[in-house]
């Protein structure tokens, strides 16, 4: 065959450092309209970004050309650099180190968008914690608490 082609949509979730409530509703679209930016460089367009005060939700198109691990550094990089020019009180922002991306289908797109954009409304029954733990079980994960969080 002589084109390669590929298609790999991935649900990638982080938080920020000791998941401190940095995203408030006056800077999360731009925050979510910079990762895009930084996304659509990697070559693996966001088809959905959203998240709460601590957290991030991203449905993407893997770049069959970058590493996951290069793209997710560079998204919380640039958008770490990027939240800081938005006033001195995000001066200390940062972002957890890791991560967890999880394998979507074509068929799952509609209900993985949904999902991120219930965000605001899931938050207000559940913490990041315990979401992000049912994520994990859901996905079959295994995962050491002592690890897992920043």
């Amino acid at each position: 065959m002589p084109q390669s082609l590929a298609k790999n949509l991935l649900h990638l979730v982080y938080g920020t450092k000791h998941r401190k409530r940095w995203i408030h509703a006056d800077t999360a679209d731009g925050l979510w309209a910079y990762q895009a930016g930084v996304f659509k460089q990697w070559d693996s367009p966001a088809l959905a970004i959203g998240g709460y005060e601590d957290h991030v939700h991203v449905l993407f198109v893997l770049s069959r050309n970058h590493p996951l691990k290069n793209i997710v550094e560079e998204v919380k990089k640039s958008s770490s650099k990027w939240i800081k020019t938005q006033g001195p009180e995000f001066a200390a922002f940062q972002w957890q180190k890791g991560y967890a991306a999880f394998s979507a289908s074509q068929s799952s797109v509609d209900e993985v968008k949904s999902y991120i954009e219930a965000q605001p409304d899931r938050h207000r029954k559940m913490s990041f914690q315990d979401e992000f733990r049912a994520l994990l079980k859901r996905h079959g994960l295994e995962f050491d608490e002592c690890y897992v969080w920043d």
